[in-house]
């Protein structure tokens, strides 16, 4: 899987060694020799791509700039490759969501490894995220009536209990009920349960 991969790294000659092992393998890649040359850079976080992050470098950490990234809303993967593991900084980073945590010296399989996972969890996230302003948009083409419809249907309401809340007929409420399918495009009333859950408008025990 193609990508950008940014490796922050303060010992030059492990930044070069390891932007010709990745380019090798068929990644982009840009290097910067400490935390802020990265913050100071202009990341794309649409673009595919991770961060490789050394645990002690000039300036900021790398859990510090770990946890700065995460405060600014970017959701590029990091994995941390460092010569100087310990286990309270290792659980420390994978709690704030690295991907992986690597020893330096590290194999080109286990590094090329952990990007490929990192990538691919990058791009399900992406899609995932995708799929739910997909749901936020069809649910803003709703009216009124038919968003309470909708609230209705996914708790588990049917169309006469409905029509008894909002003070209307069955028939009506079958109407509006055929318009929330249409507009939410689905097909049954598990996949608009489904995406209720998902937008987090459903509590655990669906009410």
């Amino acid at each position: 899987m193609p990508g950008l991969v940014h490796v922050v790294d303060d010992d030059a000659s492990f930044r070069t060694a390891i932007e010709r092992r990745l380019k090798l393998a068929g990644y982009d890649v840009k290097t910067y020799a400490s935390a802020q040359d990265l913050l100071d850079a202009a990341l794309d976080d649409d673009q595919p791509g991770c961060i490789l992050l050394d645990v002690r470098i000039p300036g900021l950490s790398g859990p510090e700039l770990q946890n700065r990234l995460i405060a600014s809303g970017s959701t590029l993967p990091i994995i941390f490759l460092t010569g100087h593991a310990d286990t309270p900084t290792t659980v420390q980073a994978i709690k704030a969501g690295a991907e992986d945590f690597l020893t330096k010296p590290v194999s080109s399989e286990l590094l090329l490894d952990a990007i490929a996972r990192a990538l691919a969890r990058q791009d399900a996230a992406r899609s995932h995220r995708g799929k739910l302003e997909a749901f936020r948009a069809h649910l803003a083409t709703l009216t009124q009536r038919e968003r309470q419809v909708f609230d209705l249907i996914v708790r588990g309401k049917i169309n006469k209990q409905i029509a008894y809340e909002l003070g209307t007929t069955e028939r009506t409420v079958k109407a509006h009920r055929h318009q929330v399918m249409e507009k939410m495009q689905v097909h049954s009333l598990a996949e608009l349960v489904s995406i209720a859950e998902r937008l987090g408008m459903l509590d655990p025990n669906g009410s």
